[in-house]
């Protein structure tokens, strides 16, 4: 799940009349609201004055904001402004495009540009494969959204959405290298997106849809899939699936029980849902129940939703029927993509022994973790402020690192539970525990174990074009 739970900061210019106001009392007002002082910068000086910058960080906006209207009504302080780091960190975007080599004299503009670019542009008409090596797509993908399911924020538009699309980028440079453009589209139409991505697929090597509402979702991410020779992966779906599978390889170890075994109720059959649902069935798991607004979803119903009918044909063998509460009973691992406060602690006490409980909706979790703490063998959540974080960046930028790099033609199944079990080995035997079943995304070591374990299983599964160097002398 992606991470909605950043702290928060805001830097604060004050000018404080030394005589009336003493330092100190700023730090306890700042402490006694909630806030944190992170760093106190001096900015001018008189004999009986002082302006400074305080950076305040808090858990929740409404902190800052009561902070903010107490420094208003202190005698002898003067508000000047209030910056909000984040807002800062925006301003003008937050990439940019720089080129690799520069441009220095004629002769260099005459190479990039015109004449001599002439000769590289009917390489590649006489060999489209010729774009891979001489252009960025062998090392780009396109972030896509049309702004209508963005992060809890719902339907905001393609302009809203940008923000977190640029972030996307970001994340895919840093971790994996991996060059990323965010396109957000101004439609919301199935029809248009599928043709747009379409008509933009020859310059990137892969494409990242993101925060597109469900249930258009599955026809654009199936269509394009079919249509387009690049990889195509949604993450919402799927980087949720692969993270989320990580993490109970791990926790099954932690409580001694095996995945063929498990009975799995999966709460929010969604486009995440259903994708966790896929990730799990081909993992191994013989009885999942996947539970929505109707109750379980059962074969022996019709659904006006029809991803819903095709889902209850495969999962369900014992055809219960019921709600979240009558058929959890006896279930080994409960996963929450829904919504906060359905899962209530009497269906937790309901559940084998050692449960595994992913409540992963955010921010509220479908029930709070320190509820439960005390009865359950392991916990996770989507939430960075909590054990057992399921995040997708975990995913994303090894997968396509790997996808990229062995120009594969689609990332399948067996590549997603190659990811999911790279992810599992970077936490080791002697560190697993119930409090730490999942990697940070800051370790290093999972984009590199990743990258080798999906390029492995491309190349036998057939989707790699091209097989890097370091594989050659064993496949």
């Amino acid at each position: 799940m992606k991470n909605t739970m950043a702290g928060k900061s805001i830097i604060l210019r004050l000018e404080l009349l030394t005589e009336q106001i003493h330092f100190g009392q700023l730090i306890t007002l700042i402490t006694e609201n909630g806030g944190d002082v992170i760093a106190i910068d001096v900015i001018q000086t008189g004999a009986n004055w002082t302006v400074r910058d305080i950076t305040v960080s808090a858990s929740e906006q409404s902190q800052l904001d009561s902070i903010v209207a107490r420094m208003k009504d202190l005698a002898g302080v003067r508000l000047v402004h209030v910056s909000d780091r984040t807002f800062l960190l925006h301003l003008g975007g937050k990439i940019e495009m720089k080129p690799k080599s520069p441009i220095q004299n004629r002769d260099d503009l005459s190479r990039v540009y015109t004449p001599d670019v002439a000769r590289v542009c009917m390489a590649i008409h006489e060999d489209e494969t010729n774009a891979y090596k001489l252009t960025i797509k062998r090392n780009t993908v396109a972030v896509v959204s049309d702004g209508s399911a963005v992060l809890g924020l719902g339907n905001i538009g393609p302009y809203a959405a940008m923000p977190v699309m640029e972030g996307k980028a970001m994340l895919f440079k840093q971790f994996a290298d991996v060059d990323a453009f965010p396109i957000c589209l101004s439609t919301q139409s199935t029809e248009e997106i599928i043709a747009t991505i379409k008509h933009l697929a020859p310059g990137f090597g892969g494409i990242n849809l993101e925060d597109i509402s469900s249930p258009r979702c599955f026809e654009i991410e199936a269509r394009l899939r079919e249509e387009l020779d690049i990889p195509v992966f949604h993450d919402d779906q799927h980087g949720t699936a692969v993270v989320l599978y990580a993490g109970l390889i791990n926790a099954l170890k932690v409580v001694g029980k095996q995945i063929s075994e498990a009975k799995v109720v999966v709460c929010g059959i969604g486009a995440a849902g259903m994708a966790c649902s896929n990730i799990l069935l081909a993992a191994g798991v013989k009885e999942l129940i996947g539970v929505d607004r109707e109750g379980a979803l059962v074969r022996t119903k019709e659904y006006a939703n029809p991803h819903w009918t095709e889902y209850a044909e495969r999962t369900n063998p014992n055809l219960r029927t019921g709600s979240l509460h009558d058929v959890i009973e006896g279930a080994d691992v409960f996963i929450g993509l829904s919504a906060g406060g359905l899962l209530k602690r009497g269906d937790v006490e309901r559940m084998a022994a050692k449960p595994v409980v992913f409540v992963m909706a955010n921010p509220t979790p479908e029930i709070h973790p320190d509820e439960i703490e005390d009865i359950v063998g392991v916990v996770a959540t989507g939430r960075s402020d909590f054990p057992n974080q399921i995040n997708n960046v975990l995913c994303f930028p090894g997968i396509f690192r790997a996808a990229l790099d062995c120009q594969a033609s689609t990332i399948n199944e067996e590549m997603k539970l190659a990811a999911s079990a790279a992810i599992a080995s970077v936490v080791t035997q002697q560190e697993l525990n119930k409090l730490y079943i999942i990697p940070s995304v800051f370790n290093q070591e999972v984009v590199r174990r990743i990258r080798e374990a999906v390029i492995r299983a491309a190349i036998q599964t057939g989707t790699a074009r091209r097989i890097p160097r370091e594989f050659r002398q064993t496949e």
